[in-house]
């Protein structure tokens, strides 16, 4: 069975319907994989094999019950931050090392009616805060690609789970580029959704109005057909969007000729290392031969992204966990009497030296006599960005850049360095902020073989489009099926 861990979710699907392999079969295959490789790459943080099999026969018997579902029976691993029922959800702190979900996650729900196993629950940076897995209660997540860097965050065990071949699918959450980002980083396609198309119920929050689940996997096709099963209005959650359902890979299959490419002069600048460069413009040229066509465009206030970012992430962060007292996550916190005792309290929980860092940009940005100076001003800057965004897309159907300025960093490279650790999202912050769907796949690789994403992000509610974009260069290139030596 060792041929199917590189195998699409298509092709997990037809040898589960022929009866070539069980799901009780398939998930004793990646369990012990990650029994075997999970010590020294620290992507799962909880495992329980009787479970996991449990749900797996499970979904055997619907099967021959007749049960058709696309994805019945394929395991994957969720992001720790998402609330599973009867299993320890610690979204990467101390704070939660303990905590067993008494309920589960709309998203969770929903991947499990769909049919899919639960293998675990991964590895991620302390409450989504962090873009290199670092700051995990639970240790760093260490990149498959080379063990001595990182491999992006927040979401970094779960865009190292696919690398390694620990799962075929994974969730993740995306806040400021935390699916993308990882998913450059570590070789594989990852897709953060229009923002209020995926349910935040039951995904513990950072920053409210800029998370957001999403796919990741090897390939588009396997992330659309992921996506089919995360999406839908859920009452319970007050941002999500009352949409008609889609099938994401309805358009797989389209040609490219005709397409117009965005290329943003600010995307193009300094700042992006010269190996990123060469990979993106390489993919760029591909995309040429494949019948689209670049244009270029301007992003005029996409600079002021990141400090617009980290004035409205960490204020939103700071007001989610100032009421962080239980009542949806079953979990007694301290009580806090404003926001400066939320932090001085937080100490003695176990929060990271991130977690209060941004405890204190929010605490200070909302306080008196500073609201209307920077988080007001903020928000002016965010509707800028996407009405920059709202022009751009007049000229083009499609936006593409780098996922991330560099290749895979090493441990501790950034980490004393909040400023340069930011800037390791200043592509995909902006779409986080206009709210718009954005994904990376594997465009080839950088020095010393290390995995370069090209960013693609598309308009409101586009994307079936992004997917097909992506899965037409992923027909003519094998970036996406490349795994690190040794795995």
């Amino acid at each position: 069975m060792s041929d199917l861990i590189n195998a699409s979710l298509r092709e997990l699907s037809a040898a589960l319907e022929a009866k070539q392999v069980s799901s009780v079969e398939l998930s004793t295959m990646f369990l012990d994989r990650i029994e075997k490789l999970n010590p020294e790459i620290n992507a799962f943080v909880t495992l329980d094999r009787a479970k996991t099999l449990a749900q797996a026969a499970e979904m055997d018997a619907r099967r021959a019950a007749g049960d058709t579902s696309p994805l019945l029976g394929i395991p994957l691993g969720h992001k720790d931050i998402f609330c599973t029922e009867g299993w320890l959800t610690t979204c990467g702190s101390k704070m939660l090392h303990n905590f067993v979900s008494p309920y589960d996650a709309t998203v969770v729900t929903k991947l499990k009616q769909a049919g899919l196993v639960t293998l675990g629950k991964l590895n991620m940076d302390e409450f989504a805060m962090g873009s290199s897995n670092e700051t995990s209660y639970f240790g760093p997540v260490k990149n498959p690609w080379d063990t001595k860097r990182v491999p992006g965050g927040s979401s970094g065990g779960s865009a190292a789970a696919i690398a390694a071949r620990l799962a075929p699918v994974v969730t993740g959450t995306d806040t400021g580029g935390s699916i993308r980002q990882p998913a450059s980083l570590c070789g594989l396609t990852g897709l953060k959704p229009t923002y209020g198309v995926v349910s935040r119920y039951g995904m513990i929050a950072f920053a409210s109005s800029l998370d957001q689940a999403g796919p990741m996997a090897k390939s588009a096709e396997d992330c659309a057909l992921l996506l089919n099963g995360m999406v839908g209005f859920d009452e319970r959650d007050s941002t999500s969007l009352q949409r008609e359902t889609e099938d994401y890979t309805r358009d797989l299959n389209k040609p490219l000729s005709g397409l117009r490419i965005g290329l943003p002069k600010e995307f193009f600048g300094e700042g992006m290392a010269d190996d990123v460069r060469a990979t993106v413009e390489a993919a760029l040229e591909q995309y040429r031969q494949l019948g689209a066509t670049t244009v270029d465009i301007t992003l005029p206030n996409s600079g002021l992204s990141v400090p617009a970012y980290y004035v409205i992430a960490p204020a939103e962060a700071s007001s989610n966990l100032s009421r962080f007292d239980g009542v949806r996550y079953g979990y007694r916190a301290p009580e806090f009497t404003n926001l400066d005792d939320m932090y001085s309290k937080s100490r003695a929980q176990g929060f990271g030296s991130e977690v209060k860092r941004r405890i204190l940009i929010g605490t200070y940005v909302l306080s008196h006599g500073y609201y209307d100076a920077y988080y007001l001003q903020a928000q002016k800057i965010r509707r800028l960005i996407a009405a920059d965004f709202v022009e751009a897309f007049k000229a083009c159907d499609v936006i593409m850049g780098p996922a991330s300025p560099d290749t895979a960093f090493a441990f501790g490279e950034k980490s004393g360095d909040p400023v340069k650790m930011y800037l390791s999202d200043i592509y995909t912050i902006s779409t986080n902020l206009a709210g718009l769907p954005g994904m990376s796949i594997p465009a080839g690789f950088g020095a010393n073989k290390l995995p370069v994403g090209l960013q693609i992000i598309g308009n409101y509610f586009d994307e079936a489009k992004m997917f097909n974009v992506a899965h037409q260069y992923q027909q003519v290139t094998s970036w996406h099926r490349e795994m690190p030596a040794g795995i």
